[in-house]
C-alpha cells in the first residue's frame, strides 16, 4: 500500500469494494503502461484467491494451458487443459465452491481482452459463469482489467447483451498528473526542478512505465536521447505499439492521430474526413469514439456552438512528441544526440508552447482551483472567431464558461521565466476580447487569465488582467 504513488481516489473506492457485503463486479481500464496491474497488485499485495492474465497475440490454446497452469498454482491440484472456456470457468466455480476461505474471494483476471480470440466464445462463457454463479455470492469480488479501452468498454460495461448493467463499479485509470509525477520522481530520487519535471511531462505525459526509465545519473537531454534516439531506445518503437495494442486495424487510427497531430487547433469531422482521404462513415465516427475513449483526443462544441461543429484535438503528450520529432524520421541524420543538440532550438521551443497549451487542459481541475471556483459549475471549450468569408481570423485555445456570470478567457503561454506582456500582445489581447464579446453577444463579465510557467512580469500592461495561474499552481492536487 504504501508503495502506491498518487491514486487516491481509487484506493479509497478499493476499500469500500472490499467492505461491500454484495458481489462486486469491478471492472479497470486504461491506456498501456499506465499502471492498472500496479495498482491492483500492490493494493491486494498479490494474495488473490484465482490470478490469470491474457497473453497477447496468443491463441485459445495456449490461453486455456495458462489458465491451467493458474489454476494448479492457486489451488495446488493437477489438473488437465480445459478444451474450452465453459469448461474452464466451470472448473473455477467447482474450486471456488470447495474454498472454506472466509472473507472476500477476490479473483483477478488481467488483460481480459486479449482472451477474447476469435471463435473462442469467451465473453459467451464468462457471462455465463458471473449470471449464475458469482453474482449470487456476496463473499466474490472479482476484478477484470485491460489496456483495450474500448473493448472494455464496448464488450463489458456498455455490453448489451447478457452481461448488460451487471459491472457494479468501474475504474477508468488515467495518467498521473503533473503533481503525481514529482511524487513519483521523488520517489525514483530524480532531483528535479519544477521546469525539469514540466518538461518530462510535456515529453512523457503521465504514464508512470515512461518514468521509470529516467536514469536519476542523466540530465534531461541525455536522458530523452536515451529513451527516444538512440538506436536501441526503449521507447522508439513505443507509438506504434500503443496503437496496435489498443485497435484492430490500427493503420487507420494512427492515421487520424497523425492528421490531428498537424493542426494544432483541432479539426471538425468534415475536415478530418478531407485531410485522412478516410471513407466518410460510421466507420470514422466509431474510430473517433474510441480515441478519445482512450484518452488520446477530445471532442468539444466551440463556445456558443452546441450543437454542431464539434472540433476534436490531439491531446496525447506522448503522441505530440513523437509526431513532432521522430515520425517519418524528422531525425534525419540519425542523430542519438538529438535531444541534446537541439533542446534549445526555435523548433523545439515551439512545440514546448504548444505542448504546455496541452499540460493545462490536463489540469482543469487545478486551474479551477487556483481561481477559487472549484465548487462553481463551469464548462470549458474553445473559441474561434470568423470574417464574412468564414475563414478563422483569431482563437482563444481555453474558455472557462462559469454559472456565476463570469467568463475566463484564458491565455496560456510557455516561457524560461517571467511572461511579459508587451504593447503589441496587449493589443492583440483587447481586440481578440473585444471580438470575443461581439461575436458571442455574451451578456457575462469577461475575465483575461494568463495561466503561464513562472507567473507574468509586472509591468504597465500587467494590471489589465484579472487573475494569474502558474505552473506551481498546477502541481497541486
Amino acid at each position: 500500500m504504501n508503495e502506491i504513488v498518487g491514486r487516491k481516489k481509487e484506493i479509497e473506492l478499493l476499500k469500500r469494494i472490499v467492505e461491500s457485503e454484495e458481489p462486486e463486479f469491478v471492472a479497470v481500464y486504461g491506456r498501456r503502461r499506465v499502471g492498472k496491474t500496479f495498482l491492483i497488485k500492490q493494493f491486494f499485495k498479490n494474495k488473490f484467491t484465482f490470478y490469470f492474465s491474457g497473453s497477447e497475440n496468443s491463441t485459445m490454446k495456449t490461453q486455456l494451458e495458462n489458465f491451467k497452469m493458474a489454476f494448479q498454482n492457486h489451488f495446488n491440484m493437477i489438473t488437465p487443459r480445459p478444451e474450452s472456456w465453459t469448461i474452464a470457468f466451470e472448473m473455477l466455480r467447482k474450486e471456488l465452491t470447495r474454498t472454506r476461505k472466509k472473507g472476500r474471494k477476490v479473483i483477478f483476471i488481467d488483460e481480459m481482452p486479449w482472451l477474447a480470440t476469435m471463435g473462442s466464445n469467451f465473453i459467451q462463457a464468462f457471462e455465463y459463469w458471473w449470471n449464475t454463479y458469482a453474482s449470487s455470492n456476496p463473499d466474490i469480488l472479482l476484478i477484470v482489467c485491460g489496456s483495450s479501452t474500448s473493448w472494455m468498454l464496448n464488450k463489458i460495461i456498455k455490453n448489451r447483451g447478457g452481461l448488460h448493467n451487471r459491472v457494479t463499479r468501474q475504474i477508468s485509470l488515467q495518467p498521473f498528473s503533473l503533481k503525481e509525477c514529482e511524487e513519483y520522481s521523488a520517489k525514483q530520487k530524480l532531483k528535479l526542478d519544477s521546469n525539469q519535471l514540466l518538461d518530462y511531462y510535456m515529453i512523457l505525459g503521465g504514464v508512470p512505465y515512461y518514468w521509470r526509465q529516467l536514469d536519476k545519473s542523466l540530465g534531461l537531454p541525455q536522458n530523452i536521447d536515451n529513451l527516444f534516439f538512440r538506436t536501441d531506445a526503449i521507447l522508439k518503437d513505443e507509438f506504434a505499439e500503443i496503437y496496435n495494442s489498443l485497435f484492430r486495424n490500427s493503420e487507420k487510427y494512427i492515421l487520424l492521430i497523425i492528421v490531428l497531430g498537424e493542426k494544432r487547433i483541432g479539426l471538425l469531422r468534415d475536415e478530418i474526413v478531407t485531410f485522412s482521404k478516410l471513407p466518410d462513415g460510421g466507420a470514422i465516427t466509431k474510430m473517433l469514439e474510441e480515441l478519445e475513449q482512450c484518452g488520446f483526443i477530445r471532442s468539444y462544441y466551440a463556445f456558443g456552438k452546441k450543437q454542431k461543429n464539434k472540433t476534436y484535438q490531439l491531446i496525447d503528450l506522448f503522441s505530440l512528441f513523437y509526431l513532432n520529432f521522430l515520425h517519418n524520421k524528422n531525425n534525419n541524420n540519425n542523430d542519438e544526440q538529438y535531444w541534446t543538440n537541439n533542446f534549445r532550438t526555435p523548433t523545439v521551443n515551439t512545440w514546448r508552447g504548444y505542448a504546455f497549451e496541452q499540460v493545462c487542459l490536463w489540469h482543469i481541475s487545478q486551474i479551477k482551483n487556483k481561481l477559487g471556483i472549484s465548487g462553481v459549475s463551469t464548462t470549458y471549450s474553445s473559441w474561434r472567431s470568423a470574417d464574412e468569408n468564414g475563414k478563422n481570423t483569431t482563437q482563444i485555445d481555453l474558455v472557462l464558461n462559469r454559472n456565476d456570470n463570469i467568463i475566463n478567457l484564458c491565455e496560456m503561454k510557455y516561457a524560461k521565466g517571467e511572461y511579459e506582456i508587451t504593447k503589441e500582445y496587449n493589443d492583440t489581447l483587447r481586440i481578440r476580447y473585444a471580438t470575443f464579446a461581439n461575436q458571442t453577444k455574451t451578456q457575462k463579465t469577461v475575465h483575461t487569465t494568463m495561466i503561464t510557467t513562472f507567473g507574468v512580469k509586472q509591468n504597465m500592461y500587467w494590471g489589465n488582467i484579472q487573475s494569474e495561474v502558474k505552473l506551481d499552481d498546477l502541481l497541486k492536487f
